[in-house]
């Protein structure tokens, strides 16, 4: 029988690594029967009676062949087949094959009409440790099946074999766990076989089992070791000589440690070199390391694909977006491919080594030259001496591969792009301790003719002579060249395995010290019984008026009812009661309120287990009804009207703002008290927690704050801000082991927080962890993408449907737990970063005084906000925690990866920095930087107004602050703009501007310092009225406030009461100082008023301005101001289009130079 050239595959030598059993194993191979080979059976039946395909059209061909099978197999085109000895039928057989050693034919077979073949042939080979077929060979190297036509013989003419298709087989999940495996084999068609000219893809399949008696690796042998499979893509931007010869074989190698001294030496040869032309496609198959065989298709790996992707998340060299362009273009020029995949397997032991090498050598060589495939002559041309033999080496290059990045948790794979340089010792000996080189020193272990390495030794002369040139010239061709290596390193589980969330978990517990149990909310319970109580007097009402409309209002003559008439009465009204249906409707209105008892105040919300518990609830409860019944009912017919403690009239929001006020007033003891009043109110709210240790935070007092973050934290294990703030106090004590562990579970949770991948990246730079930093930053830089990417796809939606777009990041990135319902933690004077300030639509309408002189050359709409970065998104949410330390290493950062030179907001986030630690100059460089950026940007204005106010250069703070307010959007510390713009015109005596911009205040953010403003103002304009009433506002804000009291007392000081003077001056006293020089301004005959002077007439009407709580010891009014103030703050709202009532939250602002 003839057996076609080149049908065996060459052998390959491999290292060996340690054995799994100790005796050979032998594996069972079954082909049990090939399917779908119709088109193979007509092909076959049309080439063997005319010897050409009749149709030139492959698709005409294909679409006939599909009619002739679903119509009857016997018709051919347009003409019957006949049946006689000599027809045609195919016969084929099947040839297995494993690492180059042919273990058997099957038996030859007849194709059925419907396209199916029975083998059933089965063979065998044995999988020894320390044989041929090692676990080595067993984890890279497939089962390789081929299927041969077999055409009998003719006259004359011998029995011929002609190869149809090949298909492979991986045999690495006999190593994974299974003992046997049945799979569907493809077969590819063999190129100039009939199946090919039909079908040139995988035609019909092999049905294939693989078995073994025993397990190659028992469970703990798999568990313990690991799969390393590496795959070699390209080289590219090679030399131009480099491709230039024929008959030239491209190899690479690298070496792998084993256990003991061993090494495993990864051969990638026979690269396919390619010149110009198109880029490779992507996705493209990973193929086989098997050499040339008869049917390229079945070189394929399935299911295994290179994918490629972003160049920036790539491990290797070349990642900068100054490579960008090179890499482009390197990719549709000179290169070799190779595009495959080698795999082997490492025992524990070899693990153990591996991990080993990479924290003592980061980096690796990987060696690449070419081979001449010309066979030298024998004799004593042939005897080459050590020196000629390094001569030989042509393009003797290598590439440097960072391992380390395996040593990060979590981390199995490195892919990227490696440069080539040439191969020198010493430099290769000091980069990657490698002693040896692969192609030089250990080329015996490849089995590679030492011939080879060089050009065919024509004679000795000219073989000197050209391996001279050839040395010279590849000296530095790969570097002029900007020749790279792109591969793929991956594992099947990582050497450091990354932390589990429960382990992350339990850790975190550990490092929070145990608090007590907050108490049990008692709001719904107590709410749920005042409703009772409102419910039970409601409809004792109802029925006293139906009483009074049976019986009358008026009492007998004797002033009382005997019992027997009060019976009567009882009788008649229940049966009123009953028979007009009143009854029940009262029972149904307090149904609900007793429902909401059950709920609220005995927490049951299940079904009882039993009668007699449900007896006992039941009982229980009655008693209880009946109590509060008669509480209510006694305070309804009781005479006494006690008054009820006035409810608070400033919210968690508002004292927010309060300490925010103090701060830039640089009142700190002031605002820590606002901060505990806010944790007082609500001692389960995050924010408050988070908010008092950020202040604690700005103010170096790192104790407490660690302290409210920590208890932030008990309150809810999963809020990533709580988890994120935790770990940047911890990096301010230098307890880095402990940032890190909050850091990663932040990541943990929220893999996909932008925020938490950069923090974690700044701490391993504090660390000195590079690598792992990289890979934060570029986890980072991948995820910003996807979102940049998912707002634009968003965007260009909306613009096709008409609607005003959303943008996500604004939403849900301003704070990283995503909670966009939530303020921010402490808002700082570059909240709006990345874009301008969302502000109102419409111009606001401000007095024509405040307009600018360059305000008419304002353009209504800002610059293009500059390229957002991971850097500024981490700055904007560290300086609203005031993470001063964080924010400067973040914009260093920023500052190297800008390609187009500092942004504005680069200089406004450093102007910020330099404000809080008080040097003006260098606040002053960044502001006017600024300014020349985006001359349109409030908040640099704003800034710089804060930078001239603390300066006390209140002439340009003043022009500042003007600009601000004239432009169409507003900054986003819109409201201490107001407050210190108010302030200089009261001190420049502008009274009217100063009112005006106070009310403004008042109508955006109002608190006790916007509405003193308007009450001093006011005070100034003789406004008493309109200033009695604001600062009546004021007190109601906050009654501590000194001032406030004082000017009360000069409203007081007009004619009125004189026992209400002196409890107001009595409280404005208490202000020290400052407020007794207010008080000093009264006038004389205004002291004298207050006496009862009788030289100065009563007063036309006798006000009753505020009153005295009691209990509260808050002054109250009715909130209402002038008609002036009303109709401007009226006027102001309409043009904001804002609703009614003035809002009591605070606005988006920022801190003014606090």
């Amino acid at each position: 029988m003839e057996v076609p050239a080149g049908l065996n595959a060459g052998k390959e030598p491999t290292a060996t690594a340690l054995p799994s059993v100790s005796q050979p194993v032998p594996v069972n191979i079954t082909v049990m029967n090939a399917h779908d080979l119709l088109l193979i059976i007509f092909g076959a039946s049309q080439h063997g009676e005319t010897g050409i395909f009749p149709p030139k059209d492959r698709e005409w061909w294909v679409l006939s062949v599909a009619k002739l099978c679903s119509s009857s197999p016997f018709l051919w085109w347009n003409r019957p087949l006949q049946k006689t000895p000599k027809s045609k039928v195919l016969v084929t057989f099947v040839r297995v094959e494993y690492n180059g050693a042919v273990l058997g034919d099957s038996s030859k077979t007849d194709a059925l009409p419907d396209g199916t073949a029975e083998y059933n042939f089965s063979t065998s080979f044995e999988y020894s440790p320390d044989g041929p077929n090692s676990l080595d060979v067993l984890v890279q190297k497939p089962l390789l099946l081929t299927m041969l036509e077999v055409v009998p013989k003719e006259k004359k003419k011998p029995e011929k074999i002609t190869p149809l298709g090949q298909a492979v087989v991986d045999l690495l999940p006999l190593l994974q766990g299974l003992r046997s495996l049945k799979v569907f084999a493809p077969l590819y068609a063999v190129p100039a076989s009939p199946s090919e000219m039909l079908h040139p893809e995988a035609m019909g399949g092999l049905e294939v089992t693989v078995s073994t008696k025993e397990l190659l690796l028992s469970a703990t042998q798999f568990s313990s070791g690991n799969l390393l499979s590496i795959t070699l893509e390209a080289a590219y931007s090679v030399p131009a000589a480099f491709i230039a010869d024929a008959q030239q074989n491209y190899m690479a190698c690298l070496q792998m440690p084993a256990a003991g001294e061993k090494e495993l030496l990864l051969l990638f040869k026979n690269g396919i070199p390619k010149a110009d032309g198109n880029k490779e496609p992507l996705p493209r198959p990973k193929q086989w390391p098997l050499g040339p065989i008869l049917a390229p298709g079945a070189l394929n790996i399935p299911d295994s694909f290179i994918v490629g992707g972003p160049y920036e998340d790539e491990d290797g060299d070349l990642t900068k977006s100054e490579d960008r362009e090179f890499r482009i273009q390197a990719e549709s020029t000179r290169r070799v491919v190779w595009d495959t995949e080698r795999r082997c397997f490492l025992d524990a032991a070899a693990v153990a080594v591996l991990q080993k090498r990479i924290a003592e050598c980061r980096l690796w060589p990987v060696e690449l030259c070419r081979m001449s495939l010309a066979s030298a002559g024998k004799g004593k041309n042939s005897k080459i001496d050590k020196g000629d033999e390094d001569k030989q080496i042509a393009f003797h290059g290598v590439a440097y591969v960072n391992m380390m990045h395996l040593l990060c948790p979590g981390v199995k794979q490195i892919r990227g792009a490696f440069r080539v340089f040439n191969y020198q010792d010493s430099e290769v000996l000091a980069k990657t301790k490698f002693q040896q080189s692969i192609f030089r020193d250990l080329r015996s272990q490849l089995s590679l003719p030492k011939e080879g390495f060089g050009s065919p030794p024509v004679s000795k002369s000219a073989h000197n002579k050209v391996s001279k040139e050839e040395k010279d010239s590849s000296t530095t061709q790969y570097s002029e060249a900007g020749t790279f290596l792109v591969m793929e390193i991956k594992l099947d589980r990582p050497l450091v395995p990354k932390r589990l969330r429960e382990e992350l978990v339990r850790r975190v517990k550990e490092l929070i010290p145990a608090r007590p149990a907050l108490p049990t909310r008692t709001e719904g319970a107590r709410k749920a019984v005042e409703d009772y109580h409102k419910r039970i007097t409601s409809i004792a009402v109802a029925i006293l008026r139906e009483y009074h409309e049976l019986f009358g209002k008026q009492l007998p003559d004797q002033g009382a009812i005997d019992h027997k008439t009060l019976e009567e009465q009882k009788r008649q009204l229940d049966y009123e009661l009953n028979t007009s249906g009143k009854y029940f409707a009262f029972k149904e209105q307090l149904k609900y309120s007793v429902v909401k008892i059950v709920r609220e105040k005995y927490l049951k919300t299940t079904a009882f287990e039993t009668k007699e518990q449900l007896q006992a609830f039941l009982s229980e409860l009655f008693v209880y009804l009946v109590d509060n019944m008669h509480i209510a009912l006694n305070k309804l017919l009781s005479e006494e009207d006690v008054s009820p403690a006035p409810p608070s009239c400033t919210t968690r929001e508002q004292l927010l703002l309060f300490a925010r006020e103090a701060e830039a007033n640089k009142d700190f003891k002031l605002a820590s008290l606002f901060y505990e009043q806010r944790i007082a109110r609500d001692q389960r709210s995050i924010q408050s927690w988070l908010d008092y240790g950020a202040f604690c935070l700005l103010h170096e007092d790192d104790t407490k704050a660690k302290e409210c973050f920590q208890q932030a934290l008990c309150l809810d294990s999963n809020h990533i801000q709580s988890l994120l703030l935790c770990g940047i106090v911890a990096v301010k004590l230098q307890h880095y082991e402990e940032a890190e562990i909050f850091f990663e579970d932040a990541r943990c949770l929220e893999p996909s927080n932008i925020v938490a991948w950069t923090l974690s990246g700044l701490l391993y730079e504090m660390k000195n962890s590079y690598i792992q930093a990289e890979r934060s930053f570029r986890e980072a830089n991948k995820l910003l993408r996807a979102q940049l990417e998912k707002e634009s796809r968003l965007l260009e939606a909306a613009e096709g449907e008409g609607k005003e777009p959303s943008s996500p990041s604004t939403d849900t990135e301003k704070i990283p737990d995503g909670s966009a319902d939530k303020p921010p933690a402490v808002v700082e004077s570059a909240t709006a970063l990345q874009e301008a300030p969302k502000g109102n639509l419409q111009a606001k309408q401000v007095h024509p005084d405040f307009q600018s002189s360059t305000s008419q050359d304002v353009q209504p709409a800002g610059p293009q906000p500059p390229p957002c970065t991971i850097f500024m998104k981490t700055v904007e949410f560290l300086m609203k925690v005031n993470a001063v330390g964080f924010v400067h290493k973040a914009l260093a950062h920023e500052l190297l990866s800008l390609q187009g030179g500092p942004t504005c907001a680069y200089h406004l986030a450093m102007a910020w920095t330099y404000l809080l630690r008080e040097d003006f100059p260098r606040c002053e460089e960044c502001l006017c930087e600024a300014i020349q950026i985006d001359p349109t940007n409030p908040n640099v204005w704003a800034q710089k107004g804060h930078l001239c106010y603390l300066q006390k250069d209140f002439d340009n703070a003043k022009e500042c602050y003007e600009q601000v307010i004239s432009f169409v959007e507003d900054a986003a510390d819109i409201h201490f703009v107001y407050l210190r713009l108010g302030s200089i015109y009261l001190e420049e005596k502008e009274y009217g501007r100063a009112k005006q911009i106070y009310l403004l205040a008042c109508d955006n953010s109002a608190t006790c310092l916007t509405w003193l403003g308007v009450g001093i103002a006011c005070y100034r304009l003789k406004e008493m009225l309109e200033a009695e009433d604001a600062l009546s506002e004021a007190n109601a804000l906050d009654n501590t406030n000194a001032e406030v009291w004082a000017y009360l007392t000069l409203i007081c000081l007009q004619p009125t009461v004189c026992s209400l003077l002196l409890c107001v001056a009595g409280r404005a006293a208490a202000g020290g100082r400052a407020v007794l020089q207010i008080l000093r301004q009264a006038r004389p005959a205004e002291r004298r008023a207050a006496a009862g002077d009788p030289r100065r007439p009563a007063p036309p009407r006798l006000r009753r301005p505020f009153a005295l709580s009691p209990r509260a010891h808050k002054v109250t009014s009715p909130r209402a101001l002038g008609p002036a103030s009303v109709a401007i703050v009226s006027r102001s709202r309409r043009d904001r289009g804002e609703g009614q009532g003035v809002r009591s939250e605070p606005g988006g602002g920022v801190r003014g130079g606090a």
